[in-house]
């Protein structure tokens, strides 16, 4: 009952393959009541109703690009638990360039800018609608879903990885003033390379899982042990924790190269 008596809201659960749905059902399990939310195009194309069911959850739909859906979700939530939260899950990415099939040397600009805003501004939004409303509890956490594209080149990762890289920063410059000013705990996670409904729509997904699980000595992280950790994220026992990026990635972000990777080649 790591998470007992402890309120949240956790965005993104599309389907069981989504790690938010994963992080929610940890989170029920470890005693904490959340809020559930989505675009509403996701909604009506997932299952969300079907998890909120099991965890004895609601759903307020919010598309996160927007400060005023923002504004009605926190509202609601307030109205809801009628108190302030103590955690929140940011665990969306969007990139239209890649359903597209726009390589990164021909993007189209308007595509760009609406990821951007989905995959990273939106992390800006909604901090700083908690920040300006003080509506996370002192030693709150927040944590977003991030990848190692960030740091080193994917190439058919595409724009998404300039995206997670622009999240990286806004948890390192939010969370200074998060963590100053309110004493809330801001981190985000780069995990292995998953197979969620959002990460197999990327160009040769399934032979990068492949490699990342040679290369890695632990193997690949699963959903599953991404959930569990970001519990501990949301718990009492890192209360110190903040503006890092943290890999979750069973050793890949800190291995050359592995005997595997060798004798494939």
């Amino acid at each position: 009952m790591l998470l007992k008596g402890k309120k949240g809201i956790i965005f993104g659960p599309l389907n069981d393959k989504s790690i938010a749905w994963k992080v929610a059902e940890e989170c029920h399990k470890e005693g904490a009541d959340f809020v559930l939310s989505n675009a509403p195009i996701a909604i009506r194309m997932g299952d969300i109703n079907k998890l909120a069911k099991s965890c004895n959850s609601i759903v307020i739909p919010a598309d996160i690009s927007s400060v005023s859906d923002i504004e009605n979700l926190l509202n609601e939530t307030k109205n809801y638990f009628n108190s302030k939260i103590d955690f929140v899950l940011h665990s969306v990415g969007m990139s239209l360039n890649v359903r597209k099939k726009k390589h990164y040397t021909n993007l189209n600009y308007d595509f760009l800018f609406k990821g951007l805003d989905v995959s990273a501004i939106s992390f800006h939004k909604i901090l700083q609608t908690l920040y300006k409303n003080d509506f996370i509890n002192e030693w709150g956490s927040v944590v977003a879903l991030s990848y190692i594209a960030a740091q080193r080149t994917f190439p058919d990762y595409n724009d998404m990885a300039d995206n997670k890289s622009f999240l990286e920063s806004i948890t390192r410059s939010f969370g200074y003033h998060f963590g100053k000013n309110k004493n809330v705990r801001i981190n985000t996670i780069s995990q292995s390379p998953t197979m969620t409904t959002a990460g197999s729509g990327v160009k040769g997904f399934d032979k990068f899982y492949k490699y990342a699980e040679l290369l890695s000595p632990l193997g690949n992280a699963s959903a599953l042990n991404c959930a569990k950790f970001i519990v501990t994220l949301f718990s009492d026992y890192t209360k110190m924790l903040t503006m890092q990026n943290i890999y979750h990635d069973g050793g890949f972000s800190s291995t050359g190269v592995s005997n595997e990777i060798i004798e494939k080649i």
